[in-house]
């Protein structure tokens, strides 16, 4: 079992604060009229047939650490049908304390989040708070999607411990989409103010240089992570790499930015900035995207998730949640094993994980005797199945 050599890379210098979801309720959130849940500090199944509702499980958890749904963007649409409000609550125990998270949201009506009975001014101020990791089928945009998704990555992984770093991102793209509005502006009156237009082009070079930098030094901690994980996936036969590639590593942003004013006004928006910016995958210096066999690009996005998880973890002090959407999708039963067995470790926190077959669940975690609570889900119905100390 070749993942359980990575445990002598990847140990924790000392035990991590520890973070535990106690308890789930939900209200009207997707399929679920009314459910409550406690579970286990360590591992956590749901099994069912798809479309029963297990990823919506992950999904409401996702919310209570980044205020929004993983695969659906507008809040509303997560209300039940036929009804005029969600609620997520989560009660959780961090370093010994407990709190308590709400999340609630009406049609036509602003989004409400609490920490402990209070109301954020800014949801962006609990982002961070309570890290958590998504390994689902969906990351496969990572590899095959275009470059919003790894920049979608970049700026997940960075945010969650970095709030000054969303502060910029945040105010760039809100300089950005002003910049755009006034170039379509421009085009459409046939009038060019340049005192206008720079007053937007020094926002996107102040927020946008800070953000080129993070990323710069994100990348120099975060690869060499990277690189030690996808060796243990792959047996150490493979070498990979990951290439930051944006265009304030060849000159000035502001030069830039002053260079591409016609081309941005013949455009309407802004062709030169840190929203251009990408990440090339490799193995044995090649594309992986274009000459990766499936399981090198499921061993590359495991190791993508595996070393955000560790990175995140070093640099807060905290394990955080992880989350295995239809893992069986991913890697064969033997991979798997490996896998769970490795986050089974003391510096793994707690993992829920979805699968369709409950027997399989049962099995696996029988075999590796790790701590687990085993849900049965039914179209909304949730029942435990089986505990494991």
């Amino acid at each position: 079992m070749v993942i359980l050599f990575a445990l002598k890379f990847f140990t924790f210098a000392r035990k991590p604060v520890f973070m535990h979801l106690l308890k789930l309720s939900l209200f009207n959130f997707r399929n679920y009229p009314e459910i409550s849940l406690e579970f286990s500090s360590k591992f956590n199944c749901f099994a069912g047939n798809n479309g029963t509702g297990k990823t919506n499980l992950l999904e409401a958890i996702y919310y209570l650490s980044f205020c929004k749904s993983f695969s659906n963007p507008t809040d509303t649409q997560n209300i039940m049908f036929g009804q005029d409000m969600f609620m997520i609550q989560g009660q959780y125990k961090v370093n010994g304390q407990e709190d308590e998270l709400y999340c609630g949201v009406k049609r036509q009506q602003r989004k409400v989040f609490k920490r402990n009975q209070k109301e954020y001014e800014r949801l962006s101020d609990h982002i961070g708070l309570y890290p958590l990791v998504l390994i689902s089928p969906g990351d496969a945009q990572l590899i095959l999607g275009g470059s919003d998704e790894r920049r979608r990555f970049i700026d997940g992984v960075i945010s969650q411990y970095n709030h000054d770093y969303l502060h910029h991102l945040l105010n760039y793209n809100k300089a950005l989409a002003q910049r755009n509005a006034m170039l379509k502006m421009f085009a459409e009156r046939r009038k060019f103010d340049a005192a206008s237009l720079e007053i937007y082009d020094e926002l996107m070079i102040v927020h946008g240089q800070m953000i080129f930098e993070e990323r710069k030094r994100f990348f120099d901690d975060f690869l060499p992570v990277f690189n030690k994980y996808y060796g243990v996936l792959s047996g150490g036969t493979e070498r990979v790499n990951i290439e930051y590639q944006s265009t304030l590593i060849e000159s000035d942003f502001a030069q830039q930015v002053l260079e591409a004013r016609d081309k941005d006004l013949i455009a309407q928006y802004s062709t030169v900035g840190i929203h251009k910016d990408d990440l090339t995958f490799f193995i044995h210096d090649v594309p992986v995207k274009r000459y990766g066999s499936q399981g090198q690009q499921k061993s590359f996005l495991i190791a993508l998730k595996l070393a955000q998880y560790t990175f995140t973890r070093d640099i807060k002090g905290f394990s955080p949640i992880l989350l295995f959407d239809d893992i069986f999708d991913k890697l064969d039963e033997n991979r798997v094993e490996q896998l769970m067995t490795l986050v089974s470790n003391d510096t793994f926190g707690q993992v829920f994980v979805t699968d369709t077959h409950l027997e399989r669940l049962e099995s696996l975690f029988k075999k590796i005797k790790a701590e687990s609570r085993i849900f049965s889900v039914e179209a909304g119905d949730i029942s435990k199945v089986s505990t494991q100390h």
